[in-house]
């Protein structure tokens, strides 16, 4: 049995780095952009007390989830831009559990992080859909990592971010059969 399909942390397994190809460029960049719409078919007709229910014990809400993933990306979407306007900046690292316990995460309805994320996604797309290979091959440095990743690297671990909090979503939906 896979441990990775068992570990409620990490229902698709962890991120695994790929070598470049074209059809992984495609799979990754439509992972991008159609993770807005994956995202709200996941939470589609749950209810208040569903959206407050942890995805595993211990675990974040799927309300402070899907404020996670639009968290992570507007990040994601900086540190792309710096990548490809910067020669190997420095990314700034943020404290994301930190981040799920502020008032916007608790207050504000999952439909405005589904609608930034939609946006975001756009200009994100925008963005990165036609870089060459040399663009791909950029770096950033990060710090709390401490070392150096390319704009290829992000591109996958994002993708696999996605679909990571999808299924953290669409497991708990299973599991209890809602």
């Amino acid at each position: 049995m896979n441990i990775a399909f068992t570990d409620l942390r990490y229902p698709i397994g962890k991120y695994e780095p790929r070598p470049f190809s074209q059809q992984q460029k495609e799979e990754w960049l439509n992972d991008i952009k159609f993770l807005p719409q994956l995202l709200e078919n996941a939470v589609i007709n749950l209810d208040e007390s569903q959206l407050q229910t942890p995805y595993r014990d211990g675990g974040w809400t799927i309300q402070q989830v899907v404020h996670h993933v639009a968290d992570s990306h507007i990040n994601a979407y900086c540190r792309f831009k710096l990548g490809l306007t910067e020669d190997n900046p420095t990314i700034r690292p943020y404290d994301e559990a930190a981040w799920a316990l502020l008032n916007d995460t608790d207050k504000i309805p999952i439909n405005i992080s589904l609608t930034l994320l939609y946006a975001l996604h756009t200009r994100w797309y925008s963005v990165i859909a036609d870089l060459t290979l040399a663009d791909w091959e950029r770096k950033v440095f990060h710090p709390e990592a401490q070392k150096e990743m390319t704009l290829w690297y992000l591109l996958g671990n994002y993708a696999w971010h996605g679909k990571h909090h999808v299924a953290h979503i669409t497991s708990l939906r299973d599991r209890n059969k809602w």
